[in-house]
Parts: C-alpha cells; sequence; structure tokens
C-alpha cells in the first residue's frame, strides 16, 4: 500500500474544489462561483486498492480555503487553515486560474511555497477558456520560479488532463498504512457535510455580500429508527445583519424555501433516504470578528 496527504491550495475561486471532486470521481467540497466558498480544510479521500498490478494507493486530499488579505478575524483564521497546510503534507498542488493575469496575490502564495519542504505542482485551471498563447505565458511565468515539479494544464470543470495529474501525484506517495476504510471518501460526519449543502445553496441564492456572513449549524438530526422512515433535520443560518435576515428569507419566505428544496435534494442523495428539512434564520452580529464565535464554530486552526 502506498499512501499520502496532498495539500491543495490557492487564490480564491480558483477551482480548487471543484478539482478535488473531479479527481475524487464526486462530490466532496461545495462549489459555487463566488469566491471564499471553501471556509473550512475539506479532506477528500481517493483509495484504489487495485492501483499500479494490485499495489493499492490512498491519497488524502486538503482542500483549503483560499489565501487571500483578510478584512476580519475570520479571513485571518481561514488563511491561517491555508498556510498551516503546507506544514505536514507530501505534496502541495498549487491552483491557479488560467483566465487570471498574475498579480500580487499570486506572488504573495508564491513566497509561501518557496518554503515548503515537500515538492510543489502547478495546475493551471480553466485551460479550456483560453488559448495554447494564454497558457504558454503563463505557463513560463510560473516555470521560471523554479518551484514547481510539473506544471499541468487542467479543466476542473471538464475532467480535462485531471486523470495524468492524478496519476503524477500518486508517484509522491510513499510505502504506508491505508489511514480511512476504502468505502468512505471524506472524513467529515454527515452534519458537517449537511451543514456545508446548505450554505452551497445560500451561496448560489444570495447576492455577493451576504454568503460570507452566514454560518450554518445542524441543531437536529434525528435518523429513523427503522430506516425506512424520513430523517428529521434542523439546521439555523446565522447572519450578521437583520437586513441580511430579510434577504436570506425574501419575499413570503420564498427564497428560504427555495434554498430547503434545493438543500433538500442534495441530502437525500448524500444519506440515501427521505429528509424534513427546517430552516430558522438568526442574527449574530459581527460573528466574523467574534475570536470567541469562530473558534466555536470550528474556523480557527488550533494546530
Amino acid at each position: 500500500m502506498k499512501s499520502g496527504f496532498i495539500g491543495i491550495v490557492g487564490r480564491p475561486n480558483v477551482g480548487k474544489s471543484t478539482l478535488m471532486n473531479s479527481m475524487l470521481g464526486e462530490k466532496i467540497a461545495i462549489t459555487s462561483a463566488k469566491p471564499q466558498t471553501t471556509l473550512n480544510r475539506i479532506t477528500g479521500i481517493y483509495t484504489d486498492l487495485e492501483y499500479e498490478d494490485g499495489e493499492g494507493i490512498q491519497m488524502i486530499f486538503l482542500d483549503t480555503p483560499g489565501i487571500h488579505k483578510p478584512h476580519n478575524k475570520l479571513g485571518a483564521a481561514i488563511n491561517e487553515t491555508a498556510v498551516n497546510t503546507l506544514d505536514g503534507v507530501d505534496v502541495i498542488l498549487l491552483i491557479v486560474d488560467g483566465t487570471q493575469d498574475f498579480g500580487k496575490g499570486d506572488e504573495a502564495v508564491l513566497q509561501l511555497l518557496e518554503k515548503a519542504a515537500c515538492p510543489c505542482l502547478l495546475a493551471v485551471n480553466k485551460t479550456d477558456l483560453i488559448s495554447p498563447e494564454e497558457y504558454l505565458t503563463l505557463y513560463n511565468r510560473y516555470e521560471t520560479t523554479g518551484i514547481f515539479d510539473d506544471i499541468y494544464g487542467v479543466s476542473a470543470l471538464k475532467g480535462d488532463n485531471v486523470r495524468m495529474l492524478r496519476d503524477r501525484l500518486a508517484g509522491y506517495m510513499q510505502d504506508g498504512p491505508m489511514y480511512y476504510p476504502e468505502d468512505i471518501a471524506t472524513n467529515h460526519p454527515e452534519r458537517f457535510i449537511v451543514s456545508e449543502i446548505i450554505r452551497e445553496k445560500l451561496m448560489h441564492y444570495l447576492k455577493e455580500e451576504v454568503p460570507h456572513g452566514v454560518f450554518v449549524e445542524i441543531e437536529s438530526f434525528e435518523e429513523p429508527e427503522d430506516g425506512d422512515g424520513i430523517t428529521e433535520i434542523g439546521a439555523v443560518i446565522y447572519c450578521e445583519k437583520k437586513s441580511h435576515k430579510g434577504i436570506i428569507i425574501g419575499k413570503n419566505g420564498n427564497k428560504l424555501k427555495g434554498v430547503g428544496k434545493a438543500a433538500r435534494k442534495d441530502i437525500e442523495a448524500l444519506i440515501g433516504g427521505k429528509v424534513y428539512l427546517s430552516l430558522w434564520v438568526k442574527v449574530k452580529e459581527n460573528w466574523r470578528d467574534s475570536e470567541r464565535t469562530i473558534r466555536n464554530w470550528g474556523y480557527k486552526d488550533d494546530r
């Protein structure tokens, strides 16, 4: 058995979660077109017991929040989570958006990677949206840094070159244990994944600023005793302002109903059964600048 850990890093909204989901072959991390969708470190587990003539392999992907200039304590905390991931992994995979010009934020990420004690690979994402000349310009810009063992052009959304990249990452795995059972794709409990599904739907339904000020807490999760009934889930959506509460609920409650309906569909697919989902909206002012709150809600990396 070969196994190891892969840290996925990059700036916000470059497609880190989409790429991890594509390499795993199933959806583990939530995605949206808005930046800072991922707020926690998400673990994705790829296991193939028949890899290379029966020698098994297990690759543990750590999908991190986007590295950015923080504007509040939550931003600082999730930045810390991403940076801490650079320590203790076997290989680092940097994702960049091929449609975006190289900027100061990219330079800051490269400065972090220069200090890394493990090999680094680069994936230029969204190559289906750029010309070969644009890709070559980016390739040359990053290749001259001397930081990367390999550079790949990929489309996480379409799957272009994703398997090739995954095979290259597999080459960095070492003889070791199987850390997780072969039939799981993440070590996160169902309650966490359910909260993330609800937050993803909020991302899709809400205006630009509101999504980053919401937190979803699962208050109840009651599974049927006979295994064939309905799982009853109660969740609270916290927001920072009273005006945001009105936006989330929407006229006649229509927006909240839409979020609930979309979330319930995905949750039922996750647990393989019927779900009754209840959603409430509460205000917790300025929680993103509360050290205690971001720690209690699991955003603070205490490693």
